[in-house]
Parts: C-alpha cells; sequence; structure tokens
C-alpha cells in the first residue's frame, strides 16, 4: 500500500534521506573513479594473467560489488519509485549480496594469512573452522531477520520513500550480526601483527634481508588500509548503540554519522578487497621484470665475454 501525504511534518524524514543519499551517490562515484584507476593494472595483472581461484574472488569482489553500490544508488535516490514488493525484494538481494561479498573478502584474508604463516596447514584449518562458523550463524541471523522485514512506499511532498520495517527479534540480531564479524576481523588482525612481529624480530636477529622480507612488507602494506577501514567501520558501528543518535535519528549531525559509516563499508566491500590481491599481483609482477632484466643482462655480459676471448685468441 502506497502513502501519499504533502504534510510538513515529513520534512524531517525527507531531508534526512536526502542527506542520506548525497552520501550513497558520493561512495558510488568514488569506487567506480577507483575502478577506473585501477583499471590498466586490472588487465595487466589480472585478465592477461593465468586464471585462477584469487582470479575468480577479484573478478567478483570487484563487479558484483560495483553492481551492489550502483543498485543502492538508485535505490536511496528519493526521486525514483519501487512498489513496496519491489523495494523488499531488492532490500533482500542487497542484504544477501552483502553477505557474499564479506564471504568472498574473508576468503581473500585467510589465503593471504595462509602465505604470511608459511602455509601452516594447522593455521589453515583454525582459519577456516573459525571464519565458517561466523559466517554460519550470520547467516541464521540473517535469515531470521529477513522472515520479518516489510516495506511500504510513502510519497511525501514529490519524493519516493521506502520505509523498511522490522518485527520480531531485529533490534537483537542486527547488531550480533557484526559483532561476530569484528570479532573476526580482530582475530585476524590479531595474527597478522604476531607473525610481523615475529617475522621482523627474526630477520633483525639473523640480519637476513631479500626477497621473503620485502614479499612480507609488502603483504602488511597492503593490509594496513583494510585494518584501517574495519577498524573505522567499527567505531562506527559501535557508536550507533549510542541512546543519543537513536533519540536524534533525523538529525544532520547524526545523518553525516550514518552517511560517513556507510561510506567506508562500501569502500571495504569494494576497494579495499580488490585492492589485497592487486598489490601481491603487482609485486610478484614487478620481481618477475626485474628477474627477466637480471637474465637479460648477465646474458648479455655472457655474449661479450665470449667475443673478446674469441677476439683475442684470434
Amino acid at each position: 500500500m502506497t502513502l501519499v501525504s504533502n504534510d510538513p511534518g515529513w520534512w524531517p524524514v525527507i531531508n534526512a534521506a536526502i542527506i542520506s543519499s548525497y552520501f550513497v551517490v558520493a561512495a558510488c562515484a568514488a569506487i567506480i573513479y577507483d575502478w577506473g584507476l585501477t583499471f590498466g593494472q586490472e588487465v595487466e595483472l589480472i585478465w592477461k594473467q593465468r586464471w585462477s581461484i584469487m582470479t575468480l574472488l577479484y573478478l567478483f569482489v570487484r563487479y558484483v560489488a560495483i553492481g551492489f553500490v550502483v543498485i543502492n544508488t538508485l535505490m536511496s535516490t528519493p526521486t525514483i519509485s519501487t512498489t513496496d514488493i519491489v523495494s523488499r525484494i531488492i532490500y533482500q538481494a542487497m542484504d544477501w549480496t552483502g553477505e557474499v561479498l564479506e564471504l568472498m573478502l574473508g576468503v581473500i584474508v585467510i589465503a593471504r594469512l595462509h602465505a604470511m604463516y608459511q602455509r601452516s596447514r594447522k593455521v589453515l584449518i583454525f582459519l577456516v573452522v573459525t571464519f565458517l562458523a561466523t559466517r554460519i550463524a550470520n547467516a541464521v541471523m540473517l535469515v531470521m531477520q529477513m522472515i520479518h522485514i516489510s516495506a511500504e512506499e510513502f510519497v511525501l511532498s514529490g519524493t519516493y520513500q521506502c520505509m523498511i520495517s522490522f518485527a520480531g527479534d531485529y533490534i537483537f540480531l542486527s547488531p550480533m550480526t557484526w559483532i561476530l564479524g569484528t570479532l573476526w576481523e580482530v582475530l585476524t588482525l590479531c595474527l597478522a601483527v604476531w607473525i610481523a612481529v615475529k617475522h621482523f624480530r627474526e630477520l633483525r636477529q639473523r640480519s637476513i634481508r631479500g626477497i621473503t622480507e620485502d614479499c612480507f612488507t609488502v603483504l602488511m602494506q597492503t593490509h594496513v588500509s583494510y585494518f584501517a577501514s574495519f577498524f573505522a567501520i567499527a567505531c562506527f558501528r559501535i557508536g550507533s548503540l549510542s541512546p543519543t543518535l537513536s533519540a536524534n535519528e533525523l538529525s544532520l549531525a547524526v545523518q553525516i554519522y550514518y552517511g560517513l559509516a556507510l561510506v567506508f563499508e562500501m569502500a571495504q566491500l569494494s576497494v579495499l578487497g580488490p585492492r589485497l590481491i592487486l598489490g601481491i599481483r603487482e609485486y610478484h609482477a614487478k620481481l618477475v621484470a626485474d628477474s627477466d632484466a637480471a637474465t637479460a643482462m648477465t646474458s648479455i655480459a655472457f655474449r661479450e665475454h665470449v667475443h673478446v676471448e674469441t677476439s683475442s685468441s684470434v
């Protein structure tokens, strides 16, 4: 059922929706801009290379996430009308898409930690079991939330709003899903920091320098931005539990707060995940290029040496 109203009392709701749409559009533009910046690297390091599981993960995370933010932008635009049924279906589809994207990001992080721990089987089993436990629990709670969801279309002073309503245990289940996700991210952060400290301490004691150190440094450097984004998102989510925000949900300051949190979440889903893969691929390509250059120089030097010896013998 569609509610049509020109009551000025709805203006705070309209203004909040418009402010929120600004942040969604800004996040979408930033993500597409980042895709444009890295498209050249993507062609060289992804499309032209031998395909692997990481290639598929990259393409899925990159392009499904772009579609995710584009649809989110269309849904958040107050000048686009959608029926309550369509809005409900799209909302549920986007929730599940976000869940799958987080699953793919988790696989990427597990692969990197597995490499950092020198392909330890015990670490891999521990990470996989822990990650599956958190994702299965999140999926179950998401299903329980979706059962009680409802949507209603509002036409307020010429703008279109889709009001999503939740019933049941949503107030309890919704925070639990991101709390589990936050605990997983904290675990991976601690494991990354622990192996990094241990690795560089061993290098200092043995005074070893070389490719292993450089590769490890690249792994840590590309992880920094990912974990920094996670830390920002965790702070925003914890802050969202404040009663002050709930009491002033339609205020400008609160909408800006939610908007910034949305930007960080979208960036982590569709920008930082692909860059985790691109960073390692770029480093590997540089190693291969340097190795080829060194081989070519050795070959040239060898040919010159043979030519000199032959000339002197003549």
